[in-house]
């Protein structure tokens, strides 16, 4: 019997020491496993690093971007800058050139207005001359009488003065009217070949013997101040010139109209009426170194 237990004790004892053998060395290469995993990290847990190569390459090019965009920058302030200048020069031309335009204007109607007061002048002094002529001719007045007198000879000579000579100055031809439509066609046949050869002063025609506008209605509606545009008021042909009705009267051309002048510049540009050198002209302001001759009618 105790032969029997000691076999079986070896038996079991054989059996189970292989086993616990095999169990310590799994265990020994589990440790060992865990320490390699604590010294080599795992490639999905290891940084993802750059070379320094490659980020200098890309800060260099990020640079580059930065630089180029602000020159660009740059650029287009520099460019807006410049045509900002250039406009402020445009606009300081502009300036000037109308500043000059409108100082010829000022010295024109200054030396218009001083003609005007010599020849207002001149004729107040022929006025006297006459008056002092009859008075010598006439016998002796008392002093009331020859005020009297006087004052009755000045009343007919303004009057004669501003008589409107109509006998003298009608053709015998009918009055026309001219439709809108028609106006173009009356111009384009009253336009100069050569408007310096074609045309001539009231001093070449021998002076105005037309109406004379009073000097209050001139002032009011006349001069360089006082444009207008033709193609506004009624026209018509009288004598065969065309004439047309501005401030109450009515004005005909004498002379043809400049051929250089814009072919419909009766409906575009501003024109003005000036007593000058003894007689009315009509000025355009588009071209201030021409005038045409006109007479003033009453109807």
């Amino acid at each position: 019997m105790r032969l029997i237990t000691t076999g079986v004790l070896f038996f079991l004892l054989g059996f189970t020491g292989p086993i616990y053998a095999q169990h310590q060395d799994d265990d020994k290469q589990q440790q060992d496993e865990k320490r390699q995993q604590q010294r080599e990290p795992s490639r999905q847990e290891q940084p993802n690093v750059r070379p320094p190569e490659q980020n200098r390459n890309q800060q260099q090019e990020e640079q580059r971007s930065q630089q180029q965009q602000q020159d660009e920058k740059r650029q287009q302030q520099q460019r807006a800058q410049e045509q900002q200048q250039e406009q402020n020069r445009q606009e300081q031309q502009r300036a000037r050139q109308q500043q000059d335009r409108n100082q010829q204007e000022q010295q024109r109607a200054q030396q218009d207005q001083r003609r005007q007061d010599q020849e207002r002048a001149k004729q107040q002094q022929q006025d006297r001359s006459r008056q002092e002529q009859q008075d010598a001719r006439q016998p002796k007045l008392n002093k009331n009488q020859q005020e009297q007198q006087r004052a009755q000879q000045q009343d007919e000579n303004r009057q004669e003065r501003e008589r409107p000579q109509q006998q003298a100055n009608r053709p015998p031809q009918q009055v026309q009217r001219v439709q809108q439509n028609q106006q173009r066609q009356v111009w384009q046949e009253h336009r100069a070949h050569n408007w310096q050869s074609e045309h001539r002063t009231w001093q070449q025609r021998g002076g105005y013997n037309g109406y004379r506008i009073p000097d209050d209605r001139y002032r009011g509606n006349f001069g360089p101040t006082h444009f207008f545009r033709i193609d506004r008021y009624p026209m018509e042909l009288y004598g065969g010139y065309p004439r047309f009705e501005y401030g109450g009267l009515w004005f005909g051309f004498v002379d043809p109209w400049p051929e250089y002048w814009s072919d419909n510049w009766y409906d575009n540009d501003d024109v003005y009426i000036i007593y000058s050198d003894d007689g009315y002209y009509l000025y355009n302001r588009r071209y201030p170194g021409d005038r045409i001759a006109v007479t003033v009618y009453l109807d």
